[in-house]
């Protein structure tokens, strides 16, 4: 599919997104120790990727973090990992004047020209945030139902989200990767100068030595759930992180070795289906 063949637009409701909230005197400075990204700058006319690592590096959970106003900051992430992510950043509270608890908020997606596109990508107007374009089309997400748009179809939605390439961890592929191997950081998701975060060390040897052999791709052809094995040669080399389909189109995003992506042999699932190679909107390259 070209991108001016898609031609989708409208907005939907977003039920499996979720609002982790931050709040209290030291909501800024207890997320600035915690996450991949910078906190104690971030304005309210602006967004971040943001994520969560375990001490090994690994993402737990990927977000959009907004700032409500200066004792509030929001976690926009998908909702299945809200109570985890909720439990395990309680743990690290402690004596900080911080309180997490989900929102009540409704988030809602929006697709084409209700999209200003004098918005960057990441930034905020009022309620809501832009996202990467996928497919020619702008996006966004919103806290308000926009008001006489077209309904979109959840599938028009998910097929844009595999093509934007932002690859959302989910429960099945939580704590497997290090941001890289998803491309967090080329998408804005890692601030290598803010300071120490867990898993720190790793993510940044990973990036500064490098030893990231794997990385997000797109591959079409075929859906698959998340966490499932690709193979080349009967042999392992990647993971699904989420497929979507639309009119009889199929693809996923998978995390795969470099290798595997360069080798002329095909990747297949374990049914033997084979994906054909396709082509995010950004470059995918190994850290230098």
């Amino acid at each position: 599919m070209s991108d001016s063949s898609f031609d989708a637009q409208g907005a939907l409701p977003l039920p499996h997104w979720a609002v982790l909230r931050a709040s209290g005197p030291d909501a800024a400075s207890f997320l600035q120790g915690q996450l991949t990204q910078s906190v104690t700058d971030l304005k309210e006319h602006e967004a971040r990727l943001g994520g969560y690592c375990n001490v090994k590096g690994r993402l737990q959970a990927g977000f959009i973090l907004c700032r409500e106003d200066a004792e509030t900051i929001d976690l926009l992430l998908p909702r299945e990992l809200l109570a985890p992510l909720q439990k395990k950043l309680s743990m690290f509270v402690l004596r900080a004047k911080c309180k997490l608890a989900e929102a009540p908020s409704a988030l809602h997606g929006l697709v084409g020209d209700a999209v200003p596109e004098d918005l960057p990508v990441w930034g905020r107007r009022s309620s809501l945030i832009r996202l990467p374009n996928a497919l020619g089309q702008r996006r966004a997400l919103t806290f308000d139902a926009p008001a006489g748009a077209d309904t979109l179809a959840l599938e028009a939605w998910n097929w844009l989200e595999l093509h934007a390439g932002v690859a959302w961890v989910v429960a099945a592929t939580s704590e497997h990767f290090v941001p890289q191997m998803i491309n967090w950081e080329l998408l804005g998701g890692v601030n290598f100068k803010k300071g120490c975060f867990p898993g720190q060390e790793v993510v940044a040897r990973s990036q500064y030595r490098g030893t990231v052999k794997r990385r997000a791709q797109l591959l079409l052809g075929a859906t698959a759930a998340p966490g499932s094995e690709l193979l080349q040669n009967g042999e392992s080399v990647g993971e699904v992180l989420m497929s979507a389909a639309w009119q009889g189109q199929a693809g996923l995003l998978a995390e795969l070795q470099l290798a595997a992506w360069e080798s002329d042999a095909s990747i297949t699932l374990p049914d033997g289906t084979v994906l054909q190679r396709g082509t995010l909107s950004y470059a995918v390259k190994a850290p230098e």
